[in-house]
């Protein structure tokens, strides 16, 4: 997430009420989480295992729980509580805003574009040319979508990011400040969930189609043509690369990425980054090959119990 203004690194640390160390004018631009951190951008770090990969990111301003030694080029925000604070950047910069009519004001809506009733259109929301947005879509804040895209009926675009801080007391929600992006040529089946970006946008590229109730979690990208039938799963931070067919109820973890043209099987619980190019199926997801062998090792073992049986 950029500001629409560059900031400093004293008017940041004003804004959350926390110390920092390095030049008082130093640039920031934005926020971001790791993955998708740039120069100029903020990354929140809370425990010591992952100083390290935040000190070493491309942020060059690292909001952390320690006064660390703050590497060259780069400046610290030091705060009792990280997580808290990130979010208070998210709320003053990037603030909710509610709506009181069905399609906002602000929104951009393009020629041949056709809205069915009981559609809400969120702010600043973006919709191309020859788009068919079909009765009870919810679009929220933000969100773009290229030209001739296909919306169908009860599909949500940009709910809030499932990502929560386990804390003694509580779940604490971290709040989400990007958006959902769905490029031209697109298909949404119906009661479809994206979630946004936590600080970026969770992403559909051009000539995908998706079927009904699939859910998208927060920040995942998925490449050009793909295929994604019903019931799918897809958690956060995942990236499926291009002309990827998955079929209906797979599931796949967080932060993993699948391969160009690879082909996931029904039902398959796909927990590990995949190769392009192969098939797969199972629980967890392996190789086609690999798995009917070891399907067919399985199938043996009765046969080999009956046979040391005999031997005794």
């Amino acid at each position: 997430m950029k500001f629409s203004t560059p900031q400093t690194l004293e008017n940041i640390a004003k804004i959350i009420d926390c110390d920092y160390v390095g030049n008082a004018e130093f640039s920031v631009l934005g926020m971001n989480e790791i993955h998708v951190v740039e120069e100029g951008d903020i990354v929140f770090v809370d425990h010591p295992k992952y100083y390290n990969k935040a000190l070493e990111s491309a942020a060059t301003i690292i909001l952390i729980n320690k006064k660390v030694d703050c590497p060259d080029g780069k400046a610290l925000l030091v705060s009792d509580d990280p997580f808290r604070d990130f979010n208070k950047l998210t709320n003053h910069f990037n603030p909710f805003i509610s709506s009181s009519v069905a399609i906002s004001e602000t929104a951009i809506i393009g020629k041949n574009t056709i809205i069915q009733p009981n559609v809400f259109i969120g702010n600043n929301v973006k919709i191309g040319n020859d788009c068919l947005i079909h009765a009870n879509v919810t679009i929220y804040d933000n969100t773009i979508i290229g030209n001739n895209v296909t919306i169908h009926s009860g599909t949500i675009l940009g709910a809030d990011a499932f990502y929560y801080k386990n804390r003694p007391e509580n779940y604490d929600k971290l709040i989400s400040g990007g958006n959902v992006v769905i490029e031209d040529h697109v298909d949404l089946g119906a009661l479809c969930t994206i979630d946004k970006g936590v600080t970026a946008s969770t992403t559909i590229k051009e000539g995908t189609k998706i079927d009904n109730q699939v859910h998208i979690g927060h920040d995942t990208i998925i490449g050009k043509r793909c295929l994604i039938a019903s019931q799918v799963g897809i958690s956060g931070c995942v990236v499926i690369k291009d002309f990827v067919t998955i079929w209906g109820q797979a599931g796949l973890t967080s932060g993993i990425t699948i391969g160009e043209k690879a082909v996931i099987s029904a039902k398959s619980g796909v927990s590990k980054s995949l190769e392009g190019h192969k098939s797969y199926f199972g629980i967890p997801a392996d190789d086609f090959r690999k798995k009917y062998k070891e399907i067919a090792s399985i199938r043996l073992i009765p046969e080999l119990i009956e046979k040391i049986d005999q031997l005794k």
